[in-house]
């Protein structure tokens, strides 16, 4: 109202007090930008096969521009290998070791042959690939399927997967998904999902 009756009295010539009508902004610190923190999500259940609410979540932020790589440590069967990935969205990298099937949960006396020598070289050689991976600082986020039955069933050190989640890029986000992921990474978690069947 002040400000309408000094222009008032201005367009009039009176005489009346001019109140400044814009004050000085006192001068502020420029607004930072915060640096993004990327997090350890785990999905975990009883059973296998959790596996599609992760891989829907991949799919949506590869398509918002992420780059993402999914590992599927013990789903074979396509003889991939992590030089034969399928490339999904432009941004999305899916890779299974170079195994003929899929890995059962428990491993029978007849699995401890070169047979399973061979798993094993696949299975490290996708590890060491996606620990390359993260090292290059080339990832948004990293999906790692069953690393608990791989570290369970003796293809990857659990020390190995702590010392990787805690080198990683700050701004990368690992899922890591399946039964038995061990308690010293489930501390490690910033998220977990446990998904149940009644």
């Amino acid at each position: 109202m002040n400000s309408q009756v000094s222009i008032c009295a201005q367009q009039k010539g009176s005489s009346a007090s001019i109140e400044p009508l814009l004050r000085p902004v006192p001068n502020k610190n420029p607004l930072h930008l915060v640096s993004t923190h990327g997090q350890v999500q785990i999905h975990t259940s009883t059973f296998r096969g959790s596996f599609s609410i992760v891989l829907s979540e991949a799919l949506r932020s590869a398509g918002l521009g992420s780059k993402v790589l999914i590992s599927q440590f013990l789903k074979g069967g396509v003889n991939q290998g992590p030089m034969r990935g399928i490339n999904l969205c432009g941004r999305l990298d899916w890779l299974r070791p170079a195994i003929e099937t899929c890995l059962p949960e428990e491993l029978s006396d007849e699995n401890l042959s070169l047979k399973r020598k061979s798993e094993e070289k696949a299975i490290k050689d996708l590890w060491e690939f996606c620990k390359t991976r993260l090292i290059e600082k080339k990832l948004d986020k990293i999906v790692l399927d069953e690393i608990g039955m791989a570290i369970k069933l003796g293809f990857i050190e659990e020390n190995d997967l702590i010392s990787t989640i805690n080198n990683r890029p700050s701004y990368t986000d690992i899922i890591l998904t399946g039964p038995s992921i061990p308690s010293k990474v489930m501390e490690m978690a910033d998220q977990i999902t446990e998904l149940r069947c009644n």
